[in-house]
């Protein structure tokens, strides 16, 4: 299953380890998810997790970006005009659509507006629930 993932869930998911966004990281780096990237969002990736107010350790945030890096899949994104609140979403629209993603997973749903095309737009615990339920329906 192909996702994109906002940075407020990776920020979620390496403060609070046990959690939805969490789980979902976890998903991506056993092999679980496809995560899909372009140079635009691991820049924000990395900018975001070297922030000092989150107090990670530079080793961990060094870690979890080699580990982003070697195993997502970078797409060419296309431009989309598309109106977002926050033009700094756009990249992820841009790269869930153009990589066509099943869905794009955040913390913040409504900034991201209706669904469009295939692209389901969800929370880390909703992505889970559907998950959770198509990893039943294959067994």
């Amino acid at each position: 299953m192909k996702i994109v993932l906002d940075t407020n869930v990776l920020v979620s998911s390496l403060l609070k380890t046990q959690s939805s966004s969490g789980k979902v990281l976890d998903l991506i780096i056993s092999g679980h998810l496809e995560l899909l990237i372009d140079d635009r969002i691991l820049s924000e990736y990395r900018e975001v997790l070297r922030r000092p107010k989150f107090l990670f350790d530079e080793l961990l945030v060094d870690d979890v970006l080699a580990t982003i890096d070697r195993f997502s899949t970078f797409v060419a994104s296309e431009n989309y005009s598309i109106h977002l609140p926050d033009r700094d979403d756009l990249p992820f629209l841009e790269v869930a659509l153009s990589g066509k993603a099943n869905a794009l997973i955040t913390g913040n749903k409504k900034d991201f507006g209706k669904p469009l095309q295939h692209l389901k737009i969800v929370s880390p615990s909703e992505f889970l629930k559907i998950f959770e339920s198509q990893a039943t329906i294959l067994q």
